[in-house]
């Protein structure tokens, strides 16, 4: 097998590291072409002495890792205590990324994207500061570069301000920026991102707007369509969006005959207001575009993640997993521990597993990457010889 993971619960970080990374070398021996790992807080202020150990056993081509909240083995979900996981793979070339962000006039720019790479690359992995690094705008960058190209990963949790985070890319602690991985054609990676939500009411055309302003759904006030959308919801329903909080999707892909899930991107209700009708979203929703408001349970993100797994499993032997779940997932979530993990094991068996919980998810939908909220997002590898 060309892949392996393992995680470690010893509150003693080289115990923790030596124990997880031993295994590791048991299952797939040393050279990997990556290596990824992830540390709880407790661990973060060892990131340096933990990339090292590892490079120096291991001695992968690229290793990255970073600090979060909480962290995934296979099966498991270790939450707030320390732990350490650590996942590699030989499958092929890949190139180690450290990328920046700067202003200019231009607007935003990114250093540390190759100009030239020797392969075609068949996904990022990325793993960013919350504080320094901004999503969206490297994935327009980053499009246009490599048209297409899928990016699974997410954003260190657990800091509390710039200069909080700890990244690392072979053996270097980064607080700023974020690191990645290209991963090259000897890996076929699938991509799953389950927003957790599902759909009521029914689509509606946004037929007035300005930025995340909402103003008339299908030639009507926004909140007179919410309100024609409560009338028609069950008392159980209501009081989900009451606990939690109301969303709306937007299409993706237009060109559609018909919207099922993953066609839309989900995006909170921020609020609204009474005295001109008007519901604020957080994202930008232009005119002429097709939204459908959406709620989110542990009933509809267990469905959905179930849901989209089996669908994937059912085309292919998945050899290994990258899970990156939202830290308002979890036990806050379902109640019970091991919730996402457990279901990549119950439905693709015990395969090698790691990850961790993010502070923003990034994962493609529709065929454009996004960062997401109280979102899955997972990236499934099978070998491509």
């Amino acid at each position: 097998m060309p892949f392996a993971s393992a995680i470690s619960e010893h509150p003693l970080t080289a115990h923790a590291v030596g124990e997880a990374v031993g295994q590791v070398l048991e299952t797939i021996g040393p050279h990997p072409d990556v290596v990824m790992i992830f540390v709880t807080q407790p661990h973060a202020g060892a990131l340096e002495d933990t990339a090292a150990t590892v490079r120096s056993v291991l001695e992968p081509t690229v290793l990255i890792g970073c600090a979060s909240e909480s962290v995934v083995g296979t099966g498991r979900e270790v939450e707030g205590g320390p732990a350490v996981s650590v996942w590699a793979g030989t499958f092929g070339p890949a190139i180690g990324l450290r990328l920046t962000a700067h202003q200019s006039d231009e607007g935003i720019g990114f250093d540390g994207l190759p100009d030239v790479v020797p392969f075609v690359p068949s996904a990022l992995l990325l793993l960013a500061d919350p504080y320094s690094f901004p999503p969206d705008e490297f994935f327009a960058a980053l499009d246009e570069r490599h048209p297409g190209l899928p990016v699974v990963g997410g954003m260190a949790s657990g800091a509390r301000g710039y200069g909080g985070s700890r990244l690392t890319l072979d053996g270097t602690v980064l607080v700023d920026g974020a690191v990645g991985v290209l991963l090259g054609p000897g890996v076929r990676v699938h991509t799953v991102v389950s927003q957790g939500c599902r759909p009521i009411g029914v689509p509606y055309v946004v037929t007035s707007s300005e930025g995340q302003m909402i103003r008339e759904l299908a030639g009507r006030p926004a909140l007179a369509r919410l309100d024609e959308l409560a009338n028609t919801l069950t008392p159980q329903d209501i009081q989900v969006i009451n606990r939690t909080s109301l969303h709306l999707g937007r299409v993706i892909d237009e060109h559609k005959p018909t919207f099922d899930r993953g066609d839309f991107l989900v995006r909170s209700v921020l609020g609204g207001d009474r005295a001109n009708g008007a519901i604020a979203v957080g994202d930008v929703v232009e005119v002429g575009t097709t939204v459908q408001f959406h709620i989110r349970d542990a009933g509809s993100a267990h469905e959905d993640l179930t849901d989209l797994v089996g669908e994937a499993a059912a085309t292919a032997s998945f050899e290994s997993a990258l899970l990156f779940t939202c830290n308002g997932r979890g036990r806050h979530l379902f109640g019970t521990p091991n919730h996402d993990a457990g279901v990549l094991t119950d439905l693709l068996g015990p395969v090698p597993t790691a990850g961790m919980f993010a502070a923003g998810e990034l994962g493609p939908v529709g065929g454009g990457n996004f960062m997401h909220g109280f979102t899955a997002s997972i990236a499934l590898f099978a070998d491509q010889t």
